[in-house]
């Protein structure tokens, strides 16, 4: 129930402007001006990016912005590819609008704009606007569907106030954000030091004397695990969403165990994944195993590495385009290093701490994350209350 104070109104009745941007994709030009096309692109996690947006030229911007000229303050929505994401126009920069995204200008007598924003973002307007999408080939919403998004409004003032106080989290989560990537850039330049550049003087030795394949199966009892690119070996309950079980069981399924590694045909993306977990990972990966004394977290961070995916497992890469593949017995033919026991201990001691500082403060950025989503479905619904004045 909405406190009585409240109301839902279609977005189109509490906007000055409420279009469908139908501009075709303009010409640019390779010089630097001062007039910009947003895309798609652009328009990501409740903010608009300028990164790589296209210049045009004054002419094609004065001709493309003759309906309406996009204004500090202004709300844009991507109507496709993705649909709903949503981003302010902060700044007074020359931005004009390329085609697929949605203009709103708030009624500011009755809406206030950054409130718009976190409405669009909210769980309720992101459920409306998915139930909305359609396409069979590209996702998308049709311009009168843009156009009757439900909005609940409380009073001006609370409208601000809770703007107010969920913009205060947006500047954690970007303020954590910004501390990543500086992270991630120094984990990146720690990694060329330790490894890219002393590559060359270790000793290579082909991969198939340094492991061996792993075809163990008949482990019916062990728990299903996943191989993903971003965390590695994981339990399959640990995965957001839905996972279906194999239908046929997993009598073919490979047992893979602490400290074995994981390769699929797709390694070539994002390198070969390392399993903290003993269980059964799909036969369509093969999995290996150390033959030789090594430290683990070494090769972890090695198999990793921007170096080791260009460099070596490049070479096994097969076919071309999307028929890309690992072939594995080419794999285990690629010489890759081996650098002395006590070396890999160092590197790896070093590289695992900078590490997990990265995924600690990744962990907290996520937390933020969640924690603001639960605010904006109590704000936004009248749960909870904010004190005005």
């Amino acid at each position: 129930m909405m406190p009585d104070n409240w109301k839902k109104e279609e977005i189109s009745n509490l906007c000055e402007y409420a279009i469908d941007c139908v501009n075709k994709t303009a010409p640019t030009v390779e010089t630097e001006t001062p007039y910009l096309m947003l895309r798609t692109s652009n328009i990501r996690g409740g903010r608009i990016s300028l990164n790589g947006t296209k210049c045009v030229t004054e002419e094609v911007y004065r001709n493309w912005t003759r309906r309406l000229v996009p204004q500090k303050g202004d709300v844009i929505l991507t109507r496709e590819a993705p649909v709903g994401e949503v981003g302010m126009i902060e700044g007074n920069e020359k931005v004009f609008l390329g085609q697929r995204l949605f203009h709103y200008r708030a009624n500011k007598t009755v809406l206030n704009p950054e409130f718009l924003l976190h409405s669009l973002l909210s769980p309720m307007a992101q459920r409306h606007i998915n139930e909305m999408s359609f396409g069979a080939t590209v996702e998308h919403i049709k311009v009168e569907d843009a156009l009757k998004i439900p909005i609940v409004l409380p009073p001006l003032a609370e409208q601000t106030a809770i703007a107010s106080l969920l913009s205060t989290w947006d500047l954690a989560i970007e303020k954590s954000e910004r501390l990543i990537a500086a992270k991630e850039k120094q984990f990146t330049s720690l990694v060329k030091s330790m490894i890219t550049d002393k590559c060359d003087s270790w000793v290579h030795l082909r991969a198939d004397k340094i492991f061996k394949s792993i075809s163990e199966r008949q482990n019916n009892h062990e728990e299903l695990l996943s191989v993903t690119q971003d965390r590695g070996v994981i339990p399959r309950t640990m995965l957001e969403g839905r996972v279906m079980s194999p239908e046929s069981g997993t009598d073919t399924y490979k047992l893979i165990k602490v400290g074995d590694f994981a390769i699929s045909l797709r390694s070539f993306q994002g390198g070969i994944e390392y399993s903290r977990y003993q269980g059964l990972i799909s036969p369509a990966y093969t999995v290996l195993r150390a033959k030789l004394e090594i430290n683990d977290d070494f090769y972890r961070h090695f198999f990793k590495s921007y170096l080791f995916i260009e460099k070596y497992l490049n070479i096994a890469v097969i076919g071309i385009r999307d028929g890309k593949q690992i072939s594995i017995p080419d794999f285990m033919t690629v010489k890759i290093p081996l650098p002395p026991l006590e070396e890999q201990k160092r590197i790896a001691a070093i590289l695992t701490t900078a590490r997990q500082e990265l995924d600690l403060l990744k962990q907290q950025a996520d937390a933020c994350r969640r924690q603001k989503r639960g605010l904006m479905q109590k704000l936004l619904t009248g749960q909870w209350r904010v004190r005005v004045g």
